[in-house]
């Protein structure tokens, strides 16, 4: 596997996402900016924003200070719940926001109502094949209203962005996205977490790492995207160190046990 295949995923469309990128909830203004330039300066490559993290201009702007090429940069933004209907409209404010010709990725951030899932997934799917978006997908999904989506029109979400860590690890639920052809994608890994568990404060000695890095390692060796937020330098740089260390089948399935406690 090459260092590219192992820090990415292949999302439907060959289009490939970095499998740990940096949240930016609640990174607004100029604290916000510097996380990010941070972040980049660092080496993540993967940036997730939303239209309801009100973020989007500070985004664009730390992306274009950065002095990385837009290309390199794997951006998300969401559409907020009550836009249907306004899906074009919702998506220029936030290519404009971010100052760019395109997302790579395009989510809705919660479920519509029934009667208007199936329109906004058109609406998603079209911008997808105008090139604005390079991917589209969910976010708050279950597997039945993702399986709604597939039946109206054959084609499944690229990702579904959820909340995931180690206490709720479901290998059914894993399963019946790859069946579909969905990447999961997980948000507050650390906010789910015992940080103190015992069992994760043993593996993390055992590869002298801190119990984050052995969190966000546990989602990447899953090949379940994770996107950790912090504003602290350090804890920017941890969380993206972890391609320097291993951890067993054993370890693995000690981790995935935490879920049955």
């Amino acid at each position: 596997m090459t260092q590219t295949q192992e820090r990415t995923v292949a999302l439907s469309g060959g289009v490939r996402m970095p499998l740990v990128g940096l949240g930016t909830w609640q990174l607004k203004g100029n604290r916000g900016y510097e996380a990010i330039r941070h972040a980049l300066d660092v080496g993540y490559r993967h940036l997730d924003t939303a239209t309801m993290y009100e973020n989007e201009s500070d985004v664009g702007r730390a992306i274009r200070d950065s002095g990385v090429p837009r290309e390199e940069i794997f951006v998300t933004t969401k559409l907020p719940p009550g836009r249907e209907g306004r899906e074009r409209k919702t998506l220029a404010a936030s290519l404009k926001n971010l100052g760019t010709g395109y997302v790579d990725l395009w989510l809705i951030h919660w479920p519509p109502s029934r009667e208007s899932s199936i329109g906004t997934w058109r609406e998603l799917l079209a911008v997808r094949d105008e090139g604005l978006a390079r991917a589209v997908g969910v976010s708050n999904f279950s597997t039945a209203q993702i399986d709604e989506l597939i039946a109206a029109t054959g084609q499944a979400p690229a990702v579904n962005q959820i909340p995931w860590s180690p206490a709720s690890y479901d290998a059914a639920q894993v399963a019946q996205s790859r069946e579909r052809g969905v990447v999961l994608e997980g948000y507050s890994p650390f906010k789910r977490t015992r940080l103190t568990d015992p069992v994760l404060g043993g593996i993390a000695r055992a590869h002298a790492v801190t119990v984050p890095q052995v969190v966000v390692r546990w989602h990447v060796q899953h090949r379940i995207v994770v996107i950790p937020k912090s504003a602290t330098p350090e804890r920017i740089e941890t969380n993206f160190d972890v391609y320097g260390f291993s951890l067993s089948d054993e370890e693995m399935s000690r981790i995935d046990g935490l879920s049955r406690r």
